[in-house]
Parts: C-alpha cells; sequence; structure tokens
C-alpha cells in the first residue's frame, strides 16, 4: 500500500534531487523509496564502512570488460 509522506528540506537540495531524478527517468518518489530502501537493507546486513562507501559506486557506469582486465593484468602481472 502506497502512502503519502511529507519532506521539508533545504531548496538546493530539492533542486537536485529533481535534476537525478530526471537524469535517472525515475520520479523523485521513486529516488526517495529507493534510496530508504537501500539505507535500511544496508543495515541489515552489517556492512563494514569501507563496503558501504564503495557499494553501488560503478552503478550506471559503462564498464569495458578487456580494458578492466588489461588494468589488471598491468597491475598484478
Amino acid at each position: 500500500m502506497k502512502t503519502k509522506l511529507t519532506l521539508r528540506m533545504e531548496k538546493d537540495v530539492i533542486e537536485k534531487i529533481k535534476e537525478v531524478s530526471k537524469e535517472k527517468g525515475i520520479s523523485v518518489s521513486k529516488l526517495i523509496e529507493n534510496f530508504f530502501k537501500t539505507l535500511t537493507k544496508e543495515e541489515e546486513e552489517n556492512l563494514t564502512p569501507t563496503v558501504k562507501k564503495l557499494k553501488g559506486i560503478l552503478k550506471n557506469k559503462e564498464i569495458d570488460e578487456d580494458e578492466y582486465r588489461k588494468y589488471l593484468e598491468d597491475k598484478y602481472l
């Protein structure tokens, strides 16, 4: 069941949220909902601070597997 929630925050934060929402092609409501789902899920998983910081860093990024493989080979071989 969906329920209405009213949030109060600084105007510049709202503007940034709207920009991110537009870039991702999802509503502000869905963006905020996903944020809170992620936030509560992380707490349940008891992730380390380092993992929490890195989690999702590559989401929606285009990664070339061959380029990454070469990077790892150069670094470790």
